[in-house]
């Protein structure tokens, strides 16, 4: 639970984002973010000039380990650590959460550390088999900065997000959001505040549960059926799949072909700060039917064949091998 005056509403929680960014970012700050991390907040934290160093995570999400010596690390070069960066339900891209048993080891790590944890949670009522974990601010009000999202629950045209925050930052982010937009949408949050006091919300989410978890079902299948020399995450909820191409494959650079075959897919290039991922893609299974997403698998199947047969031919891309979820569990094809 929040109180109301931790609350700033914003203009949907990539505004959110950027203002927190704007607050607590100078050139050259380094912001610590899940490997690989939404390429929306990459796309913030290079335009206000921060460093992004990644941290692996696995088929539980961020590896508390991983992420101590990251830390320490840092610390001992001298680097500045503004904050955390996490997507710890049904992680874009990866589809991983963080588990129960390591969000408080996370949080303490971070706290010993002095890191501030910014949680970004669009997707975290969508889970298609069980309840919502508990945010990683309800295990500590101080040191965690809340961004949410409707989004992914009303509509995305509407553009209302918020972040729930201690007091003495909320000042900062109101200062910050009157100086970009004087206000967010009255329009827009009127709308949703009827549709949330007249209508079967709760109900209208559990729809959307039952319609992506089919959607899921389809691409999972669809990838067993057609590319069982990938990998690929199953997730729990959310919207999205990460996917392992075979080595020497360089989903980027198959890009191109595989719009010509009318299907699309984003490189996991896009997905680091530092050019990793190469033969990683991101595939999303919320908007086309169950229908439409097993003929796109089928078609991407068929270009991904060409582009090994090309492999076969010339050899191997530079770059194009690497890991990036680490040890997937028996969730991950």
């Amino acid at each position: 639970d929040a109180h109301p005056d931790d609350v700033v509403v914003t203009t949907g929680s990539q505004q959110a984002l950027d203002l927190v960014t704007r607050i607590f970012i100078n050139p050259g700050d380094v912001v610590v973010a899940e490997a690989p991390s939404y390429v929306g907040a990459l796309g913030v934290f290079r335009a206000y000039q921060a460093d992004v160093v990644h941290t692996p995570i696995d088929e539980h999400g961020l590896m508390p380990a991983a992420l101590e010596e990251t830390l320490v690390r840092l610390e001992a070069a001298g680097r500045r650590v503004k904050f955390l960066y996490t997507v710890p339900n049904f992680h874009n891209p990866a589809g991983v959460s963080l588990s129960a048993e390591r969000r408080p080891q996370v949080l303490e790590i971070a706290r010993r550390h002095g890191v501030l944890v910014l949680e970004d949670n669009p997707y975290g009522l969508l889970g298609f088999d069980s309840e919502p974990l508990t945010a990683m601010r309800g295990l500590d009000d101080e040191g965690v900065l809340y961004l949410g999202s409707f989004s992914k629950t009303f509509a995305p045209g509407y553009r209302v997000g918020w972040v729930v925050a201690p007091h003495a930052v909320r000042e900062k982010l109101v200062l910050a959001s009157e100086s970009a937009i004087l206000c967010p949408s009255n329009a827009s949050q009127l709308a949703i505040s009827a549709y949330l006091s007249t209508c079967d919300w709760r109900g209208q989410i559990k729809k959307y549960r039952e319609m992506y978890r089919e959607r899921r079902d389809a691409m999972v299948g669809a990838l067993a059926e057609h590319l069982p020399d990938c990998r690929w995450t199953v997730p729990d909820g959310g919207f999205y799949t990460w996917v392992k191409l075979p080595d020497g494959l360089d989903a980027k650079e198959m890009l191109p072909r595989a719009v010509t075959a009318r299907v699309a897919y984003v490189p996991g290039t896009a997905f680091y700060y530092d050019g990793q991922g190469a033969n990683h893609m991101r595939l999303s299974f919320c908007y086309p039917t169950p229908e439409r997403i097993r003929e796109g698998v089928r078609r991407l199947a068929t270009v991904v064949s060409g582009e090994s047969e090309l492999v076969e031919l010339f050899g191997t891309a530079a770059g194009a091998s690497d890991d990036v979820v680490q040890s997937p569990g028996p969730d991950v094809a």
